[in-house]
């Protein structure tokens, strides 16, 4: 892969990223505010007792926390090392 297509790569999951960041943070807002109300609805439609939501939801954005650490920031960390790299060796 030429260096571009690298920093193309590392750019789009940096962006990822801040995308994820964003919307897991507005999803938190919206389910701590709201929380009385969602919990009447989930637990209709879904048929879950509102005992069950807390831990659902903790589950839910602790999974959505290591999906973006591990899926999303560890390569484009990668990425970002290996093109220093490629740029400092270029320049000596």
């Amino acid at each position: 892969m030429t260096l571009d297509s690298l920093r193309l790569v590392r750019n789009i999951l940096l962006r990822a990223v801040a995308v994820a960041f964003v919307f897991n943070l507005f999803m938190a807002l919206a389910t701590f505010a709201l929380w009385d109300t969602w919990t009447g609805l989930i637990s209709q439609w879904f048929h879950t007792s509102r005992e069950a939501l807390g831990p659902l939801m903790a589950y839910f954005f602790t999974a959505v926390k290591f999906y973006v650490i591990f899926v999303l920031l560890t390569p484009a960390l990668a990425l970002h090392w290996t093109i220093k790299r490629e740029m400092a060796g270029k320049v000596a």
